[in-house]
C-alpha cells in the first residue's frame, strides 16, 4: 500500500479539492487550479513530443513567472529532471550548467535569449531551444505559448520513485565551478511537509513571490503553497514599491526573503511603504538577519519574521527559530536577539548536532563554537559527477554544512560565521556577524560586512565594509566607538570602508571573498 513521497502529489490532491479556486496570478494573467495544472500537463506532452524521457534533464533560466512556476511540475511528473539555473549568472556559467547537467531541452525567458544566443554554439547538447515569451523572429527558437496552446494535456506518466532526481539546484560558484546538487523526490518532499508543521499556511492564504524560484526550488514553496491550495502571486523584478503594493492590492499573507530584501523593506521611505498592511508572515534564510532588521520589519511595518536556516544541499531548511510561549514576555529588542538564531530541527529534517574538530558535540553553553552538521531525509543524494566533493561533505555519514555556529542551553543553534569567514585575531576568534549586527544598529547604516585582513602584530584585524543609508551619514571613528563600547575591543573593526553596494550573490549573500580580495594588502594600527 505504500505509495512514493513525492510532492507530485500535492498537485493531484490540488486539483481535486482546490480546482476551481484562483492559483496563480502573473500581472493581468490569473489561473485556477484547474486551469494552471492543465497547462503543466499539455507542457509535459509537448515535452515527451520533443523526446524527453525519464532521466532527461531540462534547464530553465527564467525569473518569477508562471511559465517558471510550471516547470516544476510538467517537468518532473515526466520523470525528467529540473535544472532551474540563476538567471543572474554570465553566459559562461549557462553554458557550464548546461553540459554538465546534460540538457536535452532549454527554456529561456526573453530577456536572456541575447545571452543564450551568443553562446550558442557551445551548446552542443542541447536539442530544442524554448522562448518563455514571444522570440522576436529568432532563429533557432520555438515559442513556448503556442506550442502549449497546441499540445493536448494527455501524456504518459511513468512510475517514479521516491528516490529519483527531482532537481539539479547548482550552487553559486562563487569561489569554484558550480556544483549540481542533486534533490530527490523524496528531499522535496520531506522539507515541504516540514515546512508546513512548522508554518501554519492555509487554504486561501496568499503567497508573494520575493524570492528566486530557482534558489532551492523556492525554498519548496513552488509546491508548499499549492499543498495548501494558496495563491503564487509572481513577481519578476523585486522591488520594496512594487513589493509593498502587491501585498496591499493581492492581499499577500506570506513571503520568504533573503535578509538584503528584508533590509530593502525595512528602511523603504514613507513615500515608497505608502500604507502598509501588517501581519504579512515574512519567512528569512540565506544569511543570519540581523537583530535590528528583525526589530524594523516588527516594529515599524507590523510583519511578523520567522528565521529559517539551510543549504540548496539540505533541500533546503534543516532548522526554524521557533517560537516558543515564553518569547512572548520578552522586550522588543531581546526578542529580536533571540529571532535572529538559527533555531532548531525541523521535526522532519532530521538530526542536527554542533561539533568540533574532533566530532565532539559542542557544550550547550552558547559560547564553544562549532561546524553544523546535519543527516535525514532532507539531505541531497550528492553533487553529480563529483565523488570526491560529495565524500568531503558527507564521508563520514553526516552533511558538514561548513558553518561555524554555537549551542546555547535552550537548544538553539546560532550561527557564528562560514567557518572560512571567522575571524582568528591575535589568537581570539571573532564572529564577524556578531559585529556586524552592533553595526546595523547605528541609525545610518544600511548594510555592513566584517572581513578579516592582515594585519601586523595580530596576524588578522576586523575590517568594515559599510553602505550608509541615503541621505545619512557617520564617520570611521563613530562607527569603531559604537563597536568598541558593546563588544570586546578586540572584536571591534580597526578600519572602515564606506561603500556604494555590496557585491552579493543573487540570493543575497554577501561575497565576503570579493571583499577581501578588494581591500588593502595590510591594515596597521
Amino acid at each position: 500500500m505504500e505509495t512514493p513521497l513525492t510532492p507530485l502529489d500535492f498537485a493531484r490532491r490540488a486539483r481535486k479539492l482546490y480546482g476551481n479556486r484562483e492559483a496563480v496570478v502573473d500581472g493581468d494573467l490569473r489561473l485556477t487550479y484547474e486551469q494552471f495544472l492543465d497547462r503543466c500537463d499539455r507542457w509535459s506532452a509537448a515535452l515527451q513530443a520533443m523526446g524527453v524521457k525519464q532521466g532527461d534533464r531540462v534547464a530553465y533560466i527564467a525569473p518569477n513567472t508562471h511559465e517558471q512556476l510550471e516547470s516544476f511540475y510538467s517537468v518532473p511528473q515526466i520523470g525528467a529532471v529540473l535544472v532551474p539555473i540563476n538567471y543572474r549568472l554570465t553566459a559562461e556559467d549557462f553554458v557550464y550548467i548546461t553540459g554538465h547537467s546534460g540538457a536535452k531541452v532549454m527554456c529561456v525567458h526573453p530577456d536572456y535569449l541575447d545571452a543564450v544566443d551568443g553562446v550558442r554554439d557551445q551548446l552542443g547538447g542541447v536539442e530544442h531551444f524554448i522562448s518563455l515569451g514571444p522570440a522576436g523572429g529568432r532563429k533557432g527558437w520555438m515559442e513556448y505559448e503556442p506550442i502549449l496552446t497546441k499540445s493536448k494535456p494527455d501524456f504518459n506518466r511513468p512510475d517514479i520513485a521516491e528516490s529519483d532526481l527531482l532537481a539539479l539546484n547548482y550552487t553559486s560558484g562563487t569561489t569554484a565551478k558550480p556544483k549540481g546538487v542533486m534533490i530527490t523526490h523524496r528531499n522535496a518532499w520531506a522539507n515541504i511537509v516540514g515546512t508546513l508543521v512548522h508554518f501554519h499556511i492555509t487554504v486561501g492564504d496568499r503567497y508573494l513571490w520575493t524570492l528566486p524560484m530557482f534558489h532551492a526550488n523556492g525554498w519548496t514553496f513552488v509546491w508548499v503553497i499549492t499543498a495548501v491550495g494558496g495563491t503564487h502571486i509572481c513577481l519578476p523584478k523585486v522591488e520594496p514599491a512594487r513589493v509593498f503594493d502587491l501585498v496591499r492590492k493581492e492581499r499577500v499573507g506570506w513571503l520568504c526573503a533573503a535578509p538584503t530584501i528584508l533590509i530593502g523593506l525595512a528602511n523603504a521611505s514613507a513615500e515608497v511603504r505608502g500604507d502598509v498592511p501588517k501581519g504579512v508572515h515574512v519567512i528569512t534564510a540565506g544569511a543570519a538577519p540581523a537583530a535590528a532588521t528583525i526589530e524594523r520589519m516588527e516594529g515599524d511595518l507590523g510583519w511578523e519574521v520567522t528565521q529559517v536556516y539551510g543549504l540548496t544541499e539540505t533541500a533546503p531548511f534543516i532548522t526554524i527559530c521557533e517560537p516558543r510561549p515564553e518569547h512572548k514576555k520578552l522586550g522588543t529588542t531581546d526578542l529580536g536577539i533571540i529571532k535572529a538564531r538559527t533555531g532548531v530541527e525541523l521535526v522532519t529534517s532530521g538530526e542536527l548536532r554542533v561539533v568540533d574538530e574532533k566530532g565532539k558535540d559542542v557544550p550547550a553553553d552558547g559560547q564553544s563554537m562549532g561546524e553544523i552538521v546535519a543527516r535525514g531525509n532532507v539531505i541531497m543524494e550528492g553533487y553529480y559527477k563529483d565523488p570526491e566533493a560529495t565524500k568531503k561533505v558527507m564521508g563520514d555519514g553526516w552533511f558538514h554544512t561548513g558553518d561555524a555556529a554555537v549551542l546555547h542551553p535552550d537548544g538553539y543553534v546560532e550561527i557564528r560565521d562560514r567557518i572560512k569567514d571567522v575571524i582568528i585575531s591575535g589568537g581570539e576568534n571573532i564572529s564577524s556577524l556578531e559585529v556586524e549586527g552592533v553595526l546595523l544598529r547605528h541609525p545610518a547604516v544600511q548594510e555592513a560586512a566584517i572581513v578579516g585582513l592582515p594585519h601586523e602584530k595580530w596576524g588578522e584585524a576586523p575590517h568594515a565594509y559599510v553602505v550608509l543609508k541615503s541621505g545619512a551619514s557617520a564617520t570611521e571613528q563613530e562607527l569603531i566607538k559604537l563597536c568598541r563600547d558593546r563588544l570586546a575591543h578586540f572584536k571591534a573593526p580597526h578600519s572602515v570602508t564606506f561603500v556604494q553596494e555590496l557585491p552579493k550573490t543573487a540570493t543575497g549573500k554577501i561575497q565576503k571573498y570579493v571583499l577581501r580580495k578588494g581591500a588593502a594588502a595590510v591594515v596597521r594600527q
